[in-house]
This record gives C-alpha cells, structure tokens and sequence, in this order.
C-alpha cells in the first residue's frame, strides 16, 4: 500500500515539485562532496582525511539504523571491528586481492548483523540498546582471545596490496581515491536506500509503529532489514580503515567506538543525511589536532557535545535544515 502523502509534500497546479528540489538540492550538495574531496589532499594530510572518511562511512551507517530506523546502537563497534579484522587477516594471511578482502570484511559485518539483529529487535527501547551492547562485549572478548587477531597488539602490518592485481595502493595518493570513492558510493548506497519506498516505511515505523502494523506492514522484518544493511555498511568502513591505516586493533570492537560514533551522529545531526559526516569531521579534527593534550582531549569532546546539544539540539546539519526549511 502506498504511503499516504503529507499535505506540505503536495504541489499546487502548475508549481513546481518541492520534492523535485529537493533532490536538486542533494545533487548539488554531493557535486560539492565530490570538488572538496578532490582538494582536500592539497589543504590536510591526506592519511587524516581518510580517517575522516571512514569514521563518516561509519557515522552514516549508523545513522541508517538510528535516524531512519529509530534504533539505538549501543554495540555497533561490532560490527567495525570485526570487518577491520576480517579484511586485515584476510590481506595478511591469506594474500587476497584488496577488494576481496574489503568485500569478506563487510560480508562478514553484514551476517553478524544478521544474526544479532534477530535477537536484539526482539525487544525495544533501552532493552534493545543494552542487548546490543552486550552482544558487541562478546565479540571484544572473543577478539581479545581469537588467535588470528594477535590480542592486544591486534593484527599490524597489513599490506595494500594492487587493487584488481593492476592498481598499487602502497602511494597515499593512489589509496586516497580509492578510499574517496567507497566513502561516495557508501553515501550513494544510504542516501538511496532513504528515498526508496523502503526508506519511507522505515520513517513510518519510526514516527507511528501501531500504524505501520494496522497496514499491514511486517515491522520486525524492515527492522531486521536495516540492522544488517547498517551493519554491513559499518563493516565496508571498518574494512577500509583496516587498509588505509594497515592495523586492525582491539580498539575497533571496544565499546568507547560505540559511543563515539553515537556521539558523531548527534553532532552532526541524527536524521539527516549529511549530518554524520560533519560529526565525523568535528570529531577526529578535535582527535587528531588536539591530541597533544593527551587524555585532556576526551573533555574537551565532553563539553563540545555539550555545547552541541545545547545549541544545536537537531545537530548542527538539523539546525541548517530547518533554517533553510529543506531536508539535508
């Protein structure tokens, strides 16, 4: 059945779509994604922008299951750490291709995610939030005593390798292309898995789940359906981290990721499609340009979420959407 259109979504004779627009809108703003990007190596470190890239891929995955989804994480480290330990054993160990070990990475995110989601959406709220987090503490400890994953120095060393056999990722230069177009296509991936009719009963399950059932609609499975679609695309980030970096570390499945991710989304915006990804970059900025402080770091990304949270209470991305009255 067909999603019932909001008064404000429909156009008035002879007008213009606002829709239409908006998807306008959206192309530009992926257009200017794409120019930035393509300067970015010349105005930052190459090696941290990557790093943004990934924690974006990761932050929008999230955001997938928190913003659209109306689920609370708690455990989505889970699902980062394991593809970065997948794909960095499988590049070591085994001398795949980097795309093929990318691709086990987030095959193996994605049937984890599978197979935790089918318990965890059997409860809701707060009870799906702690279920999540003690699941991911299972896969910590079982990295922790694993023994490919090296314990607590991890899995270092892991080679780039010649994507496809042909393209030699050892040059920053060359990975960070690479790396620049997962982060699009992960973008691409999310931002049409939102604006599909999946995408639209997801918000209507969000918004007013006894309507959603009273149509017939099967929750549990759309619930299910976006758990392990956020866990693969967390696991495509963590793959991609695990190469650019070349480590696969117990840091990846520890539950200060979960929040940290959390905290990114909220930053940049929850719901919106932009808004993880200037979480992301708020985030690792402060990491990385503040890290001589040492532990100092982790107060001052304390009281910038505060701040956050106090002024912009939809995220920063939220508060430009709502002044501009269109969706981002």
């Amino acid at each position: 059945m067909a999603d019932p259109v909001a008064p404000a979504q429909v156009a008035a004779p002879g007008a213009a779509d606002p829709r239409r627009h908006d998807g306008a809108v959206h192309a530009a703003i992926f257009a200017g994604l794409v120019v930035v990007l393509a300067a970015a190596p010349f105005l930052a470190y190459p090696v941290f922008v990557m790093r943004v890239m990934c924690f974006a891929l990761f932050a929008s995955a999230f955001n997938l299951l928190l913003g659209y989804g109306g689920l609370l994480s708690f455990g989505h480290a889970a699902y980062f750490g394991l593809a970065s330990y997948v794909c960095a054993h499988a590049a070591r160990s085994w001398g795949v291709d980097p795309a093929l070990a990318i691709l086990l990475g987030t095959l193996a995110s994605g049937a984890l995610g599978a197979v935790f989601g089918a318990v965890a959406i059997r409860r809701q709220g707060i009870y799906f939030s702690m279920i999540t987090l003690a699941l991911a503490q299972i896969v910590y400890f079982a990295s922790l005593q694993a023994p490919f994953t090296g314990g607590e120095d991890g899995i270092q060393g892991v080679p780039r390798g010649k994507l496809f056999g042909a393209i030699d990722l050892a040059s920053d230069a060359t990975l960070y292309v690479v790396a620049a177009a997962i982060f699009v296509a992960g973008l691409l991936v999310i931002y049409r898995i939102v604006h599909s009719p999946f995408g639209q009963v997801l918000r209507a399950i969000r918004e007013n789940e006894n309507r959603a059932l009273s149509l017939g609609y099967r929750v549990d499975r759309y619930r299910l359906a976006v758990f392990v679609m956020s866990a693969a695309l967390a696991g495509l980030a963590g793959s991609t981290k695990a190469i650019v970096f070349q480590l696969a570390s117990l840091t990846d499945v520890h539950w200060t990721m979960s929040g940290e991710v959390v905290l990114m989304t909220l930053i940049g915006g929850m719901g919106t499609m932009f808004g993880p990804t200037v979480g992301a970059l708020v985030f690792t900025a402060l990491e990385f340009y503040l890290s001589s402080i040492g532990s100092w770091v982790t107060v001052v990304e304390g009281g910038v979420f505060v701040v956050c949270v106090l002024a912009f209470r939809e995220g920063i991305v939220g508060v430009l959407a709502r002044r501009l009255r269109r969706p981002l």
